[in-house]
């Protein structure tokens, strides 16, 4: 069943992703996420604040989505229609800036002259100041208060 003989009501009990799937098969080229998202909108009649509240909410959902692909041009496509060269590769991208990061760190780190990481309290300090705040509990054994009772 296509898009159009599709009832509101029937839309929407649809995914987003999956009226997505539908609006990129029937359409047969790619399309960028705002457009894709406002064919969304106006399919299911929803508001106009829609678009700016849930955009990056429904990009997400896309980039997790395994049905579709980012393109080089920024435009999502099934990935059924593409070879793999054509799909943008952004975790590569992601890790190579981690690695520099950690590049970064571990420099830092070797450059950094050591430090000794001793407390500079005293222990006899620390002793005297909880036996202060000690000095006026009491301990009762509980034996005794079963037999006062």
């Amino acid at each position: 069943m296509s898009l159009k003989e599709m009832t509101k009501e029937e839309l929407e009990l649809l995914s987003n992703k999956d009226i997505t799937n539908l609006i990129l098969e029937e359409g047969n080229k790619p399309i960028n996420t705002a457009d894709l998202f406002k064919e969304i909108i106006k399919l299911l009649e929803l508001p106009a604040d829609t678009f700016e509240t849930k955009i990056g909410d429904y990009y997400t959902a896309l980039s997790t989505d395994k049905r579709f692909i980012l393109l080089s041009d920024g435009t999502w496509d099934l990935r059924s229609r593409h070879t793999s060269d054509k799909v943008v590769k952004i975790t590569e991208e992601d890790d190579e800036d981690e690695e520099d990061e950690t590049a970064n760190t571990k420099e830092e780190i070797e450059e950094q002259p050591e430090e000794d990481n001793f407390d500079d309290t005293d222990d006899n300090d620390y002793d005297d100041d909880a036996n202060e705040e000690l000095k006026d509990l009491v301990v009762i054994d509980e034996d005794e208060l079963e037999l006062e009772e």
